[in-house]
């Protein structure tokens, strides 16, 4: 029992570690506020990511659209570094991304147009910045009470679902 344990959590860090790849590529299309197409420097098919660390709203509910349009203007048709985790049940990498550098989450959520993707109370990678435009009532949070992805959602389900 304990082998069998011991072997499968074995298998759990190999599959971790072939998930992790970095490429350089260029983005060709933007789905949404936290969602894009790069078109790999090595050649081979366009690959769907999401940006991690972060939840921008999503495309039929407020804001979105203009999330989707901000992350077009700071990504669209420009190289990017990406650096994939691992590849979600959408079959999306799950990746930062970096143009000349700056992050395209951080830059999401300080403009106020996604959330820091916080977990079990935690406050998330990108809390400083998602605190700077509460502070400066940007994007979304011009909203006394703007609704978070997450319980845009729960309410509602995805405006994409079933294509993601």
């Amino acid at each position: 029992m304990i082998l069998h344990g011991l072997l499968l959590f074995a298998l759990c860090l190999a599959g971790s570690a072939q998930a992790r790849e970095t490429f350089a590529g260029q983005v060709t299309y933007v789905t949404d506020g936290d969602t894009l197409w790069v078109q790999p420097d090595r050649g081979g098919a366009a690959r769907k990511l999401r940006l991690t660390g972060m939840d921008a709203p999503e495309i039929c509910q407020r804001g979105g659209k203009a999330a989707r349009d901000l992350l077009a203007q700071l990504a669209l048709h420009r190289r990017v570094v990406v650096s994939v985790a691992y590849v979600d049940r959408y079959g999306r990498g799950l990746a930062t991304a970096e143009v000349e550098g700056h992050d395209l989450a951080a830059q999401m959520v300080r403009a106020g147009y996604a959330w820091s993707d916080g977990w079990r109370g935690r406050p998330g990678r990108y809390a400083a910045e998602e605190a700077y435009a509460r502070q400066a009532r940007l994007g979304v949070f011009v909203a006394l009470r703007p609704e978070s992805p997450q319980a845009f959602r729960k309410r509602h389900g995805s405006c994409h679902a079933g294509t993601r």
